[in-house]
């Protein structure tokens, strides 16, 4: 501290605290753009694996068509199919469903 006065010092910390401050600031906005660009591209590509998930199972059930087709004719076999698949996805609804009644219950909910 030598000769310089108590004011003096309480300025200086006080200058070095928002110096600290400021270097903190720049410090998380840029690991904040940083983060948001890498969640802006695996955003991207999430939905490109979803479009083509939903493209092979589009497949599948155009397959599936195709293969019963010669079985019970081409009414029938998409019927079959088509109701299939509503079953298959109101299972997977109610069990969505059923998991985010647990997700959002009060604490302490048992159910």
């Amino acid at each position: 501290m030598g000769d310089e006065g108590l004011g003096t010092v309480v300025t200086r910390v006080v200058d070095d605290a928002k110096a600290y401050a400021q270097a903190e600031v720049t410090l998380w906005k840029t690991v904040a753009s940083t983060r948001g660009s890498q969640a802006g591209i695996a955003a991207g590509l999430a939905a490109g694996a979803v479009v083509i998930a939903l493209s092979a199972v589009t497949a599948l059930l155009v397959g599936a068509i195709l293969s019963l087709r010669p079985v019970m004719g081409p009414g029938w076999a998409t019927l079959l199919v088509v109701v299939v698949a509503l079953a298959i996805a109101g299972l997977l609804a109610k069990m969505a469903l059923s998991g985010l009644k647990r997700v959002t219950a009060p604490l302490g909910d048992k159910h």
